[in-house]
């Protein structure tokens, strides 16, 4: 096994997660990490794949058979990955065309996050669930360093049964269950949600919306 297939394998196991819902996550079949990891097939990961997997665990895409990040002096690219996140009643959607990079000034950047870049992501909000703070077809910008132990009040991108769908969490103090609600009271609340069994993808840190 390579050095790429180790690491992703590593992950894999670190973060509790599965071969056949990481293969789902990525809109594959169900084979298709095991047979990467185990059989060497397909060789190379897909750089579509490839990107999503970095930006999941929070790692450096070079990691995984990537190459070196590029961008322009002063500016950090974040890819807009072609994903959508539910702010409705959950669904897992793909757009059509969005191999696109956003790019934001570091100075700026730094004052929301010390993530570096490869953590970064932009996924847009499909939904209404999340108004009036988020609204549907905004474009939001989630960091996948912040989750876990890191966990705290805010709006964060989940995964829920192999669906992404953005949400506010609120903690409660010294125990280990959490609140996951919606800005829009029209939609349920779910209190009392142990942590340990919610995958957090990242915490949303920026909005951006088209008038």
């Amino acid at each position: 096994m390579d050095d790429v297939r180790e690491t992703l394998d590593r992950l894999i196991r670190q973060n509790g997660d599965d071969y056949s819902g990481l293969s789902k996550m990525l809109g594959r079949n169900a084979a298709y990490i095991q047979q990467f990891i185990k059989r060497g097939s397909p060789r190379k990961l897909d750089p579509e794949d490839r990107l999503r997997l970095a930006s999941f665990y929070g790692i450096d895409e070079q990691l995984l058979g990537g190459p070196p990040p590029t961008g322009s002096d002063g500016m950090v690219e974040v890819p807009v990955l072609d994903v959508n996140v539910s702010a409705g009643h959950g669904a897992l959607a793909t757009s059509e065309d969005r191999k696109t990079r956003f790019s934001f000034d570091e100075r700026w950047l730094r004052k929301l996050t010390p993530a570096r870049g490869v953590s970064l992501s932009v996924v847009r909000v499909m939904g209404d669930s999340m108004e009036p703070t988020l609204s549907d077809g905004d474009d939001v910008l989630v960091d996948a360093s912040d989750h876990g132990s890191r966990l705290r009040d805010g709006i964060y991108v989940m995964r829920i049964d192999d669906t992404l769908v953005v949400k506010r969490i609120a903690l409660r103090p010294d125990s280990p269950f959490i609140t996951i609600a919606s800005d829009n009271p029209t939609y349920p609340t779910w209190e009392d949600i142990d942590r340990s069994t919610v995958h957090i993808a990242g915490r949303v840190l920026w909005f951006g919306r088209a008038l």
